[in-house]
């Protein structure tokens, strides 16, 4: 993991005193360049991090997920076989404690790394949310249930899953304009110097220098540390939901997921999320590493 600013030295100095006023949040002045792929582990790792930094600082920043591809062309040598991504997915669970089934590459592998890009974009063309949407129902398929989501069946089907319209998530799946769309991400990629997945870059809007860029995936305190020199103020987190208007919003979480977003052990996520089954809020979703919940629609 590597720290790459190409614009002015961080100031490490005490913040000022100040927020940012209503008018000054309408604008949201950092923008956050996310360089992630649907395949790589390490950025599936990076999910609950990116998810608790948007509930607590996200009237600050907004996300612009950009897809590097590294993963589009994992056949093409001997670097990546279905033994070596197994157990790249495996070390990435042991290391995280989040779920990375590497048996897919051995019972079920992608059979078109590149289609699985091309959808996410699909997707993005109904709105970033959607994109957003969309990715992470990705993931959850392949890192947990050892899917082979490439086909087009399958991928239709997590359009339909997320609620996009799927008549014209089928017409622009596969088009020239989706394509364009992942050609552009690409690209970026490439002229940022991007060579690791995750990375981010953030940029203020307010500041012509360019974007200060981490390599890899780091601590959340890192990533709030970087956001509030930016934004030279002193600003504060937005107080945490309950625990069930949490699980309400997201409907499926994992223990590790809440024990971050809440600052608990992992030991107390469950145990709480172990109440709500008990009362059948939730329901266990047995996978390979670790626990996950799915919430039960009143």
């Amino acid at each position: 993991m590597s720290v790459n600013q190409t614009g002015p030295k961080l100031n490490h100095t005490q913040p000022k005193e100040a927020q940012y006023s209503f008018f000054d949040l309408l604008k949201k002045p950092i923008e956050i360049y996310m360089f992630t792929d649907p395949l790589c582990p390490e950025a599936w790792s990076l999910d609950p991090i990116i998810r608790k930094l948007q509930l607590e600082y996200g009237r600050f920043f907004t996300i612009r997920p950009i897809l590097t591809g590294k993963w589009s062309n994992i056949y093409q040598d001997d670097l990546h076989t279905p033994k070596k991504l197994k157990a790249q997915w495996e070390k990435t669970a042991c290391v995280t404690g989040v779920c990375c089934d590497g048996d897919l590459w051995i019972e079920n592998p992608i059979s078109y790394p590149i289609n699985v890009s091309i959808a996410i974009k699909t997707a993005e063309l109904q709105g970033i949310k959607a994109g957003r949407r969309y990715l992470r129902k990705v993931q959850e398929k392949l890192f947990l249930y050892k899917m082979d989501i490439s086909t087009d069946d399958k991928l239709i089907q997590i359009a339909k899953e997320v609620h996009l319209d799927t008549d014209e998530f089928k017409r622009d799946l596969h088009s020239d304009t989706a394509k364009k769309a992942l050609r552009c991400d690409l690209n970026l990629t490439k002229e940022m110097d991007v060579d690791h997945t995750p990375s981010l870059v953030f940029f203020n809007e307010d500041d012509e220098d360019e974007g200060l860029k981490l390599s890899g995936a780091y601590p959340y305190e890192i990533y709030v540390k970087v956001l509030k020199q930016l934004l030279e103020h002193d600003v504060y987190p937005m107080e945490k939901p309950v625990l069930l208007d949490f699980i309400r919003h997201f409907k499926f979480v994992s223990s590790l997921e809440i024990a971050i977003i809440f600052d608990w052990p992992v030991e107390k996520a469950c145990k709480e999320m172990k109440k709500l089954k008990l009362q059948r809020i939730v329901e266990h979703v047995p996978v390979k590493h670790g626990m996950y919940w799915r919430y039960l629609e009143d």
